[in-house]
């Protein structure tokens, strides 16, 4: 009773603090989500080098909170002159990134790759979370949309209740064994029907920005393709031989463990937004 409590309790904090970040203004989502850019890929970098004799420093971790960051200004948040100039800064942190290692004595390719690895599995899908919060107007110029991004958390937030309470209900066909022995087919099912519930509702206070249909389609791209981001995370936990990948959100585990749906989920959202608009 005590860790369901403990549990509630820090997942409450947690969809306060995002919500909170995302409706002040676009900036304290900008604060926020660089914050939880940082602190993931940090995170990561400690697993992999707790598994492999290399070294993975502060300094990648900074690199992939950098990206979100010009991400963030090319999408719409306008913090440097042009997308070029923003990129820019980015390109320097990768040019280090390669020279750099060429002067240690240790397993350059591995390091680079886990480093790549990191920016790509991480930092790039969480920074494309800037491509889902500004969306053009009827000009074509982009502007801050909480709404969007609420949607995009309801829907995995949905998914992930759903999955839960129907798989521990009902479940007994395993989805993927080899991965995540705990998961079903009727808790993935269960899963995608919440989702979809809260698509309704959100077509019912938002029609004027999607269709029931357009946002039966957002709810369904989100619950699928977060189903495949929970597997991603749980293939590198069972390589790496860790029951959770840290410790920061108590009754929940680490950094990973919170953000691994959107890690696969958002850039499938993108893609969704761009031929939905």
């Amino acid at each position: 009773m005590k860790k369901l409590i403990t549990r509630a309790i820090t997942g409450i904090f947690f969809i306060a603090l995002i919500l909170g970040a995302i409706f002040y203004k676009a900036y304290s989502f900008m604060a926020l989500f660089s914050l939880i850019t940082f602190l993931s890929l940090f995170e990561f970098y400690q697993l992999i080098r707790g598994k492999e004799r290399i070294i993975l420093n502060i300094f990648d971790s900074l690199g992939g909170t950098l990206l979100f960051i010009v991400l963030f200004s090319s999408m719409g948040g306008n913090l440097f002159n042009s997308p070029a100039k923003a990129f820019s800064f980015y390109f320097v942190y990768i040019l280090i990134l390669f020279i750099s290692r060429i002067y240690g004595k240790r397993e350059v390719i591995k390091e680079w790759g886990y480093s790549i690895l990191g920016q790509a599995y991480i930092a790039l899908p969480l920074g494309l979370l800037n491509a889902i919060a500004f969306q053009p107007d009827f000009m074509g110029t982009p502007i801050y949309s909480p709404v969007m991004l609420l949607a995009f958390f309801i829907f995995i937030w949905a998914n992930d209740t759903g999955a839960y309470l129907v798989g521990i209900c009902i479940g007994k066909h395993k989805l993927f064994p080899r991965v995540s022995p705990k998961k079903s087919w009727e808790g993935f099912w269960g899963g995608v029907v919440f989702s979809l519930i809260a698509a309704f509702l959100l077509g019912h206070f938002y029609s004027k920005i999607f269709s029931y249909t357009e946002w039966m389609g957002f709810a369904l791209t989100t619950s699928i393709f977060a189903t495949w981001g929970d597997l991603c995370e749980s293939i590198i936990k069972r390589q790496l031989d860790i029951k959770d990948s840290g410790e920061i959100f108590p009754g929940h585990g680490g950094m990973l463990d919170r953000f691994d749906s959107t890690f696969i989920a958002a850039p499938a959202v993108m893609i969704y937004l761009v031929f939905i608009f």
